[in-house]
């Protein structure tokens, strides 16, 4: 049984791209093999074939430069063309207009009803209310006061405005915009 090179190894000896060893080997077996001959000479007239279509014309690369970028223009031209220009639209409809100035004030409203400040209420000052022997928590126009026994501590705000007052439990907080310098002021005085 005869063993035949591979047809990659006989289209590299039709070419003369072998090594001269594997060459020498190759050309051996060729000339005492009829149908590795035939192969042989088929893939070298394919080869002057491939040769032949692999020359490429002469190409005048300006003008075909120049003729690309005439068809280019004229594509976006005619894109152009065909594209629909629309008027501009408004980017809130009169409807979502209306409905976001009416939410601004719903908003607005709702912030200021929020925390209604309660009525103050007038600091103990006669030795019967001061007497008792628990702390008092108590609030004013002026701020807030902390009574336990006969002595107190009060915290004032006399150039307050917008004062709001809250109190939950052994908690009272005061919080008012200096009307001034526009400061907000916390108060928080806890009593145990």
């Amino acid at each position: 049984m005869i063993k035949h090179p591979s047809e990659s190894n006989l289209a590299l000896f039709a070419g003369g791209e072998l090594t001269s060893l594997r060459r020498w080997s190759i050309e051996r077996h060729v000339a005492a093999c009829a149908e590795c001959q035939r192969e042989v000479s088929e893939f070298s007239v394919l080869r002057d074939e491939a040769a032949e279509l692999s020359e490429l014309p002469e190409v005048s690369w300006g003008s075909l430069t120049a003729e690309m970028k005439a068809n280019i223009r004229l594509g976006l031209e005619a894109g152009e063309c065909v594209t629909r220009r629309s008027l501009p639209r408004f980017v809130f409809s009169p409807r979502a207009l209306t409905a976001c100035v009416g939410l601004a004030a719903l908003l607005g409203v709702s912030l200021f009803l929020e925390r209604p400040a309660p009525p103050p209420t007038e600091i103990a000052t006669s030795s019967a209310e001061i007497a008792t022997s628990e702390p008092v928590l108590q609030t004013s126009g002026s701020g807030i006061q902390v009574t336990e026994g006969d002595q107190a501590m009060m915290l004032l705000n006399t150039r307050g405005r917008d004062v709001n007052y809250q109190a939950t439990g052994g908690t009272m907080r005061a919080r008012y915009v200096d009307a001034e310098t526009g400061y907000v002021t916390v108060n928080n005085v806890y009593v145990q």
